[in-house]
């Protein structure tokens, strides 16, 4: 109750993230709901319906990332003095953010539900006319849902954004190397108190443990890009597969998915570390006030900003690579290269990535707002903090760009020779 009052009071931005929320976890159950609707009307393709259910994994996992970030960033269920004064500390703040984006993600789940019935033609005499093209075929039109299954799928979203908002923001201890030091027994207590030891979620990590992910994140993107290079095959795509990639196994080869999903985890726990280097690199030698107060915010700012930019990154070479890849398998026309799915899927987790990295980038201005304000006390020009802003953009694109590029190049190149 206490959520949805909140969400009544909320600033129509918060609304329109939150709504954000909604529409991708319907993206992301209506995929499920279509790889058990073709399941039940296609008993004997069991590698069909298995490969159409792990293909659900990259939008769920884009979808549970972006319930996170707008959670994290969501001002109505934040810890502050009204909460505190109710008696809802940092540890149920984060299980009514968790509750808030759970229950905007069972909104999605039902809407999808509603489509997905709709496409199928069950909910009525009047919609006879549905259900008997190629989507309702797809859809096992004509064929019972097993009840079970379908509460199972459609619970999935919303029990994995409450787990994953509820353990994210929760609020934790300090490490033991930061824990104030132990006073002698019977020394008397100073009397200014001791601030808080109590970490909560939307505190961006500290900027020098944002770098400790890169390694892990080349050594990842490195290992995926080898791995597809061995697995790939001179095989042209299978014009029928979910995913047209190129090689047997149905058009889907372990190997060749195993290493693209090896990749894009490397961009994505790269992305603070690139993000905190290009900080550095802007700040490198004797920089002036611009170059300095760029360099500086950047890494300051890496821990909030540096996944949803290594996501951004990731799509945006698998993006390339497909283009690149299905481009020359698939001729002139093109026809034929992605299943039926594949579009909602990818624009699916293009919107989870784009939203993300905005819900980041407002957080990350919300958090800086007490630093702006003593600038412009203390004299510093708007146009500065523009400048240092456009600075910050045009570095990062710089850096991240021609990596993209060389990403994208080497994973495509194996199936050119």
């Amino acid at each position: 109750m206490l959520s949805l009052r909140l969400t009544r009071g909320a600033r129509p931005s918060v609304l329109l993230r939150r709504s954000l929320v909604t529409v991708a976890a319907a993206g992301a159950s209506f995929l499920l709901l279509s790889a058990l609707g073709f399941a039940s009307g296609h008993p004997a393709d069991s590698q069909g319906a298995v490969g159409r259910l792990l293909w659900c994994l990259v939008p769920l996992a884009a979808t549970v990332h972006l319930a996170v970030a707008v959670g994290r960033a969501d001002p109505s269920t934040g810890p502050g003095p009204g909460f505190a004064a109710v008696g809802l500390g940092p540890a149920r703040a984060a299980l009514l953010a968790a509750v808030s984006m759970a229950a905007a993600c069972a909104l999605g789940g039902v809407l999808a539900l509603l489509v997905f019935l709709y496409l199928r033609g069950d909910l009525g005499s009047w919609l006879d006319w549905a259900g008997s093209g190629a989507v309702g075929r797809q859809l096992g039109s004509g064929r019972p849902l097993p009840l079970a299954g379908t509460v199972t799928l459609l619970a999935v979203v919303p029990v994995l954004v409450g787990a994953a908002c509820a353990a994210v923001l929760w609020p934790r201890q300090p490490r033991a190397g930061h824990q104030p030091p132990r006073q002698p027994r019977g020394a008397r207590r100073p009397a200014v108190p001791a601030p808080p030891t109590v970490v909560t979620g939307p505190v961006a990590p500290l900027p020098h443990r944002t770098t400790s992910g890169l390694p892990w994140g080349i050594a990842l993107t490195a290992a995926g890009l080898a791995l597809q290079a061995y697995a790939s095959g001179d095989a042209p795509p299978h014009p029928d597969a979910l995913l047209a990639v190129p090689g047997r196994l149905g058009g889907n080869p372990p190997g060749v998915v195993g290493g693209w999903a090896l990749a894009a985890l490397g961009l994505v726990l790269a992305g603070p570390g690139l993000t905190h280097l290009c900080g550095r690199l802007l700040a490198v030698g004797r920089p002036g006030v611009l170059r300095l107060l760029a360099g500086r915010m950047l890494q300051q700012e890496a821990g909030l900003i540096g996944r949803p930019v290594g996501a951004l990154c990731a799509l945006a070479a698998a993006g390339y690579t497909v283009l690149e890849l299905y481009g020359r398998a698939s001729g002139p026309s093109g026809a034929h290269a992605f299943g039926p799915l594949t579009g909602l899927g990818a624009a699916l987790v293009t919107l989870c990535a784009a939203a993300t990295t905005l819900t980041a980038v407002v957080e990350a201005r919300s958090a800086r707002e007490r630093t702006t304000a003593a600038l412009l006390r203390l004299g510093a020009p708007t146009r500065l903090l523009r400048g240092a802003a456009a600075l910050r953009a045009t570095a990062l694109l710089a850096l991240l760009v021609p990596l993209v590029w060389v990403v994208a190049h080497l994973t495509a190149m194996p199936f050119h020779r």
